[in-house]
């Protein structure tokens, strides 16, 4: 049996970016109060955007449009990795979770790419 792509949410890249997601609230609700509207909040963003322009990808037809989404996720996926960095070194996330989430990054990086060299080849 086939397994067709019929949604966003068939999409690995699609399903890693979004336990990505639920791992970066998780995480930022043990930040300090005062990172609500600065760390958190951006953190926050990165995270979801990535998701987001995956699936808004998947829903554009032109090769343009589609690797376009795929970009944008890319680089919001990079931008979170900035703030993972900060805030292991201002010491609000053990070296341990994350080595465990940039390793994660770094295969939803190696997805996306898939996803934009497949949209491009289309």
């Amino acid at each position: 049996m086939e397994n067709k792509i019929r949604s966003f949410t068939d999409l690995i890249a699609w399903q890693e970016a979004h336990r990505l997601v639920v791992k970066i609230y998780s995480i930022t609700k043990e930040f300090p109060k005062e990172e609500k509207f600065s760390l958190v909040d951006q953190m926050r963003r990165s995270a979801l955007s990535i998701s987001s322009n995956i699936a808004e990808g998947f829903s554009r037809h032109g090769k343009r449009e589609k690797s376009q989404f795929y970009f944008t996720a890319k680089g919001s996926l990079t931008e979170l990795q900035n703030q993972l960095l900060v805030t292991r070194d201002v010491g609000y996330l053990p070296k341990e979770d994350f080595a465990k989430i940039a390793d994660q990054t770094i295969h939803i990086h190696k997805l996306v790419n898939g996803l934009i060299r497949s949209s491009l080849e289309a």
